[in-house]
């Protein structure tokens, strides 16, 4: 597990990016998250969704926040690239603020989904990431019109420090994808006019 005593520097988690460029995910089963009734053993398993709008609006701007990365910014987390691209191979640095230290979490991007009714992603876990497995986010509009944002997970402790926590590192995981969901469903809001009902 990566961690740091205050924000680490642009240029270390620059460098620290680089160097993750050519390594391997810490998990053989990558791709997996495409089939969330078939994920694989041996992991703890996850699967979160909330409702965001009823049309077409709605699910726009659940495409715009995942673009943009807003359910983890919700979570305070600073992201290296600022901006990451939405595409396979892209490596992602989270910092993310636990207490008086920083916690350093590297991904790779695995796929992205980009279909008429159905937009996101899946991120694998790196070497140094306090986890190892796979979560997905994604925007489905189904025929009803409702837009959800769902997240689809498989994962396991990746160090001692992590299995040792047990409970709170549990606790620490949901409480993170709560703030996802929420991340999403708040931005959405925040863009569709007031005082406005769902429709076609």
């Amino acid at each position: 597990m990566l961690v740091s005593l205050g924000n680490p520097s642009p240029a270390r988690m620059e460098a620290l990016a680089a160097q993750l460029a050519d390594k391997p995910l810490t998990y053989p089963e990558v791709g997996a998250t495409r089939h969330p009734d078939s994920m694989p053993a041996g992991y703890t398993h996850d699967r979160w969704s909330v409702r965001v709008g009823g049309d077409r609006r709605a699910y726009e701007l659940g495409r715009d926040a995942l673009t943009n990365w807003q359910s983890h910014r919700a979570l305070g987390a600073r992201l290296t690239p600022e901006n990451p691209p939405l595409r396979p191979d892209q490596v992602v640095l989270f910092t993310i603020p636990t207490g008086p230290f920083q916690t350093l979490v590297p991904c790779r991007i695995v796929y992205v989904s980009e279909e008429d009714e159905r937009f996101g992603f899946a991120y694998g876990t790196l070497p140094g990431h306090p986890e190892r497995g796979e979560e997905s986010f994604h925007i489905v509009r189904i025929p009803s019109g409702e837009v959800t944002f769902e997240i689809v997970a498989f994962s396991r402790p990746a160090d001692l420090a992590v299995r040792l926590a047990g409970p709170v590192a549990r606790w620490m995981q949901r409480r993170g994808t709560r703030t996802y969901l929420e991340g999403v469903r708040r931005y959405v809001e925040d863009h569709l006019p007031p005082h406005r009902s769902d429709g076609p």
